[in-house]
């Protein structure tokens, strides 16, 4: 029985891509296997493996990550971390009944964060 499914994520700089998920979106990594990373935050798990050629503005790596509530505090928090993330998508209402916000990791990963209205 499946109990679960679990992304695989691209990474291109293992220390850049730790902090990014550590610090500024509060992830814990809880394995570094060299050019494999595990990192969970709630109920959330994602792993990440080496892909040192990938370029970014060409990368076709997206998650969708689902949130039970207060997608906009999120949101509220996250724009103004320092460093800043390079780009953060406001929440806005879909046609599918989410609220959803997007950010782009530093590999170029789309990250859509999206909570039932």
């Amino acid at each position: 029985m499946i109990i679960s499914a679990v992304p695989k994520l691209p990474f291109i700089d293992k220390q850049t891509t730790i902090h990014f998920y550590t610090t500024q979106l509060a992830f814990t990594l809880i394995a570094d296997y060299g050019d494999y990373l595990i990192m969970t935050k709630d109920a959330a798990e994602l792993h990440f493996f080496a892909y040192p050629t990938l370029q970014p503005l060409k990368s076709d790596f997206m998650i969708y990550l689902r949130v039970d509530k207060d997608l906009q505090a999120l949101y509220d928090q996250w724009k103004n971390i320092s460093p800043p993330i390079k780009r953060i998508d406001a929440p806005a209402l879909k046609p599918w009944g989410q609220l959803e916000m997007a950010i782009i990791d530093p590999n170029g990963t789309l990250l859509t964060f999206g909570q039932a209205v």
